[in-house]
């Protein structure tokens, strides 16, 4: 008598489809997997337990997979780039762009965007020379030259890589969060300036406005930026009010007003006249208030 194959559940499957993506990545980054395991920051060990299956990708090391990889969380998790979690979707135009090139090409655009990010985030657009980015990215001036026009072009591409990193968290980790108003306390700490990478991400966010207000920047590009952070908020908030945890008030008054909230009290950090932990209790006071009370 033959054993019986054990079956597999649709837990079991999903993980090794996610696994056989990160696979792929590794595979199309042109890396070895040592090489790719520094530069997600993850133990080479670790790396090849997850891929075995013995151990989880955690949300933080699907983030740096995806960026390492130049793919989305997205699409690691679900082989698709429409989302179908609470994180609402960007329209590629607001991505970073993908061109048809080599992986060493790709890796080298990516590391010019990243580099340009943390320059212009911790010195401003205008302080700093794209010979200065070709420096810190281990590159030629002419290079950087070769995949962008200029700073502007550069810059507008830092924003994109921002709503990439800020969408790959929400989509790595809020599907994880039981609870509509856990998990708006979670997406909003996810956007908080209050760890280096936050402030470097608000910093970029906080520059683009004032490109577009005095007329310099893409209104297009930091509207629709902007109108995907929205709509995830408005959704989470709509799916509390459909099961009571939310006030009865206006979807688009509450949505409206955290997020003003959450621009306004981030520059006020960034800026240094409040602090990361006032800005959370602030918003803590502003979710208790929106929130019904248990009987």
């Amino acid at each position: 008598m033959s054993t019986p194959v054990p079956s597999t559940t649709p837990a079991e499957e999903e993980g090794e489809a996610v696994r056989a993506r990160v696979r792929s990545c590794i595979a199309e980054s042109g890396l070895a997997q040592r090489e790719f395991a520094r530069r997600i920051e993850l133990d080479e060990t670790k790396l090849s337990k997850a891929l075995k299956g013995t151990r989880r990708f955690t949300p933080a090391e699907l983030v740096r997979i995806a960026t390492v990889g130049g793919v989305t969380v997205n699409w690691l998790l679900s082989g698709s780039e429409s989302a179908a979690g609470p994180a609402v979707a960007p329209p590629a135009a607001i991505l970073p762009h993908r061109e048809q090139e080599t992986p060493g090409q790709g890796r080298r655009r990516r590391t010019i965007v990243e580099t340009a990010w943390g320059l212009f985030a911790s010195r401003g657009l205008h302080a700093v020379k794209i010979s200065e980015i070709a420096t810190e990215a281990g590159v030629s001036t002419a290079a950087v030259y070769h995949y962008f026009s200029g700073k502007r072009e550069l810059f507008e591409e830092t924003l994109r890589y921002s709503v990439k990193l800020a969408f790959d968290r929400q989509v790595a980790s809020l599907h994880l969060i039981s609870g509509p108003r856990e998990r708006l306390e979670h997406l909003i700490g996810l956007q908080m300036p209050a760890r280096r990478a936050g402030v470097q991400e608000f910093a970029i966010w906080l520059q683009a406005w004032s490109e577009v207000a005095v007329g310099e920047g893409s209104q297009q590009n930091q509207a629709d930026a902007y109108q995907r952070w929205y709509r995830t908020v408005h959704d989470v908030l709509r799916e509390g009010q459909e099961v009571g945890v939310f006030v009865d008030e206006p979807l688009e008054d509450l949505a409206t007003q955290l997020t003003s909230l959450v621009d306004g009290l981030g520059i006020k950090v960034l800026v240094r006249t409040l602090s990361s932990e006032e800005m959370g209790r602030q918003v803590s006071r502003f979710l208790d208030r929106i929130t019904v009370p248990r009987p």
